[in-house]
């Protein structure tokens, strides 16, 4: 049995309707990268260096990352060699198991969040303007409040033009209360009011929103830290996450935001938002490859609930669903 059809059993035994999302989430992704796959395993009978050598250009075109892109191609030739692979169409199958093992690796981890089940939880997002950082934030204050937590919004992002209202929306929106000072404060006092505001209210989760932009890399740096170290003094061990959001459409250049967060806080985690936008879904696999962050939440789509907890295995079926139909024709 095929990995592919492995994947669709585990899946359709098991109910699970995220996998549908995945699969419609990538749609695009998937029309781009699979349908040159098959072009490619079309033209070429036989597993040679020539096959490789057009396959790792496809995997590059996907945004799956130079340094991933050689990795996986080392160890697809090993795995072919060792299984005596000739048939191109039988790689297919060895992409898509190679995928999730460069994905997960050795690492044993989730993408659940660092919930704190004693004391209120506090998460940070950070990320430049214009990656969908208030919308997550709306669609994971919706997503706690529909598991029956108490959730207040920080609206920190003091600089944007339009930025505190924005947060208000949401917050209306998803019926949670945003915690706001006036344009242009100081984004650590309005975490401060938040902090006492959510413990006042008995909270079980903050979301705080930051600064999507500031002059340069060291004063973004200065301004998360000082908000960091606010939160840290009131309560100890928070922000239990530091959440970047990313713009999967923007592809590399998501990369080097990521390298620059990266580098200017502890991020512990990485939503992608716009998966379902882009055609170059292999980001996710250079992001947590090449800079070892996990990425905790996809985005899927626009609606309230398009917003998942990621799965290596079911991004990987969601990229290779059509070879998957294809076997069982």
């Amino acid at each position: 049995m095929s990995f592919f059809k492995k994947l669709k059993d585990k899946f359709t035994q098991s109910g699970d309707n995220v996998t549908e999302k995945f699969k419609d989430g990538l749609s695009k992704t998937r029309d781009n990268f699979t349908s040159k796959v098959n072009d490619l395993v079309a033209r070429y009978r036989n597993v040679d260096e020539e096959f490789f050598e057009e396959l790792e250009e496809i995997l590059i075109g996907a945004d799956v990352g130079f340094d991933t892109v050689m990795e996986l191609i080392d160890e697809l030739k090993l795995e072919v060699k060792r299984r005596n692979i000739q048939d191109t169409e039988d790689v297919q199958s060895v992409i898509s198991e190679k995928l999730v093992d460069i994905y997960q690796g050795d690492r044993v981890e989730d993408s659940s969040l660092n919930i704190q089940e004693d004391q209120l939880t506090v998460l940070l997002f950070v990320g430049v303007n214009g990656v969908g950082k208030t919308t997550t934030i709306g669609k994971m204050a919706h997503m706690f409040k529909e598991q029956g937590k108490k959730v207040v919004l920080a609206a920190g992002d003091t600089f944007r033009a339009g930025a505190i209202e924005q947060l208000e929306v949401w917050g209306e929106r998803v019926g949670v209360p945003v915690i706001k000072q006036a344009a242009g404060s100081d984004p650590a006092a309005v975490m401060f009011d938040a902090v006492q505001s959510a413990k006042a209210k008995k909270a079980d989760i903050l979301i705080c929103d930051t600064a999507g932009r500031l002059q340069n890399k060291v004063n973004l740096m200065k301004e998360l830290e000082k908000v960091k170290r606010v939160i840290e003094r009131e309560i100890p061990g928070a922000p239990h996450e530091v959440l970047l959001v990313l713009d999967a459409t923007t592809g590399q250049n998501a990369m080097v935001q990521a390298k620059t967060f990266k580098e200017a806080t502890n991020v512990s985690g990485i939503v992608l938002t716009k998966l379902d936008g882009t055609a170059k879904g292999g980001i996710v696999l250079a992001i947590r490859n090449e800079l070892e962050i996990p990425v905790k939440y996809v985005g899927l789509g626009e609606k309230m609930d398009d917003l998942q907890p990621f799965d290596a295995e079911k991004y990987v079926y969601g990229l290779f669903s059509n070879l998957v139909d294809k076997e069982e024709e």
